[in-house]
């Protein structure tokens, strides 16, 4: 007789997580995107600020005692800068301007709760984006590949193109670092290599 596996909630409506853990064979039984506020406090770093709002968004998720619940966030660091999610294209440009030939970190923070337990993990990811020219810029601000994604630009979009070397976790990177998050549900009870 096999032992049913503990239910798993995802706390995100981000398609790109729900992706990358169907390629470790993880899928949810439930999708419950939290709703918190994003706003960074005054003079907050980036990589406390993002380990912040993966806890906030694990912790406003409801759920019983028994279900795992898993949230992520995910940040782009110019410097001391927090580059989020662009409220329009003009917005969008500004980043990638800014990012433009530069180096910058990509901050994953993954927050995995079940019942009063939490556990977390940050995984910070340098990236490089190419000198821009202003076609680079009007032809990806056209795609509409920006729209919701922190800093501006998604990688496993049109933006690759755009990303010549990057030293970290890819897949932390695109949303959900896939060694450490399979470590987290792990941690937690969740059994990652069931036969199926």
């Amino acid at each position: 007789m096999t032992e049913k596996s503990p239910t798993l909630i995802l706390g995100s409506g981000s398609p790109r997580r729900k992706e990358l853990l169907a390629q470790i064979g993880v899928m949810a039984d439930d999708i419950r995107p939290p709703d918190i506020d994003e706003t960074p406090l005054k003079t907050e770093l980036p990589r406390p600020y993002c380990a912040r709002m993966a806890r906030e968004k694990a912790l406003a998720v409801a759920a019983a005692p028994e279900e795992i619940v898993l949230c992520a966030d995910t940040t782009v660091a110019l410097g001391r800068r927090i580059l989020g999610k662009p409220e329009d294209a003009g917005e969008a440009e500004r980043f990638l301007r800014a990012l433009s030939g530069r180096r910058h970190r990509v901050i994953t923070a993954v927050a995995v709760k079940k019942g009063a337990r939490l556990w977390e993990r940050d995984v910070v990811t340098a990236v490089k984006m190419k000198r821009l020219s202003d076609a680079d810029i009007a032809g990806y601000i056209a795609t509409g590949d920006w729209q919701g994604k922190a800093g501006g630009y998604g990688i496993q979009g049109p933006a690759g193109a755009l990303i010549p070397w990057i030293s970290g976790s890819f897949t932390a990177v695109v949303g959900l670092p896939l060694a450490e998050t399979a470590g987290l549900l792990q941690a937690a009870g969740y059994p990652l290599w069931r036969a199926s």
